[in-house]
């Protein structure tokens, strides 16, 4: 309003207030001004960094933390007689889980240490009678040589009439018996023989005494694997089986080690969210437990197949009654941080994969 316009006011009328009335309008006008360009641009500016920025990513919080987790079972039937661990204790590999009494088998490695001493006497009674028949065949052929010359001479007789028919054919019979026991010698000697014979899986050595052997070794082993051992470090679960006084059956799985110096993330992801994802792509974890806590990792493999495909049930979907449900498939994403804080099989993660670069 001009100053002329403007009505002038009468005595004890308050000008202030007109004049703030003015003044307010004014702002109220710059701030609807404002207003009404700051929101088109803002959603602009949005509408703009999603155009630009969709599609860089894909995630999911279908994932979850996987560790090897190795079942040991004894090698060997027993009774447990200690237990060195507890549950959740952590173990390096090589510790002492749980022995199983060893006794029956250091009795076991004895008798196999005595039936090695048995062979090996045999061995040596063939070796003699070998020696023996050597000297049998000595002493046989020397009773032809004789028996050969008596008959030749009672011939000589007949022939000039000194002797008898009987005489004659005594010396025959003699000859002849002394042949079939030299042949007897030599049917020994060669049985002596192939009794000391060495087998060609094992050269230089008797079949018996590689017998022996081969039981004293397997005794020793089965002695050695009494005391079951840890293969890999990790944390034990499951050790409520192991109890002194218990009854071990080989092959049985006992305890379990969960090796947690080996974790990845096993994530679940969409089929339709493969399409631009490649092994070696940067991904981002965080986990329900930690919300605080956030790792760098990477696509290490995509899964061979679906989860319902592996499933114990797999879907039948060859009937009238098909609904296309879309499926998961398991990518196996590493860890490239060291957490500083424990990941346990098992905990829910989130994952989200940088997919810009293949």
């Amino acid at each position: 309003m001009a100053e002329a316009d403007r009505p002038i006011a009468e005595p004890g009328t308050p000008v202030t207030l007109e004049i703030e009335n003015e003044a307010n309008g004014k702002t109220g006008n710059r701030r609807r001004l404002a207003l009404m360009v700051s929101v088109p641009l803002l959603i602009a500016l949005v509408g703009a960094w999603f155009y630009l920025t969709g599609g860089r990513t894909v995630s999911t919080d279908n994932a979850y933390v996987k560790q090897d987790v190795v079942s040991i079972s004894s090698d060997v039937n027993g009774r447990i007689v200690s237990v060195r661990v507890r549950e959740n204790q952590m173990v390096k590999a090589g510790d002492t889980l749980f022995t199983v009494d060893p006794e029956p088998y250091r009795v076991a490695l004895e008798s196999a240490n005595a039936a090695i001493a048995t062979a090996q006497a045999k061995v040596t009674g063939l070796q003699t009678d070998l020696s023996t028949s050597a000297v049998d065949i000595e002493g046989a052929q020397s009773d032809v040589t004789f028996a050969k010359a008596e008959y030749e001479r009672q011939q000589e007789l007949m022939r000039s009439g000194f002797t008898t028919k009987a005489k004659l054919q005594a010396a025959q019979n003699a000859y002849q018996n002394a042949q079939w026991r030299v042949r007897e010698a030599q049917v020994d000697a060669a049985k002596a023989r192939a009794a000391l014979a060495n087998g060609a899986q094992v050269p230089g050595v008797n079949p018996a005494v590689a017998t022996a052997l081969a039981q004293r070794d397997k005794a020793a082993l089965d002695l050695s694997r009494t005391r079951t051992v840890a293969p890999v470090a990790g944390r034990i679960s499951q050790s409520g089986r192991l109890q002194v006084g218990q009854m071990m059956i080989m092959g049985l799985p006992a305890v379990s080690v969960v090796a947690s110096d080996r974790s990845w993330i096993e994530a679940n992801f969409k089929e339709g969210q493969l399409e631009k994802m490649y092994p070696g792509q940067r991904a981002t974890i965080t986990f329900d437990a930690y919300p605080n806590l956030k790792l760098k990792g990477h696509v290490e493999s995509l899964g061979a197949g679906t989860g319902s495909e592996f499933s114990v049930l797999p879907a039948q979907n060859a009937n009238g009654n098909w609904v296309k449900v879309t499926q998961r498939v398991p990518v196996r994403i590493a860890i490239d941080d060291k957490s500083p804080r424990p990941l346990i099989a098992g905990l829910s993660a989130a994952v989200t994969v940088d997919v810009r670069q293949r």
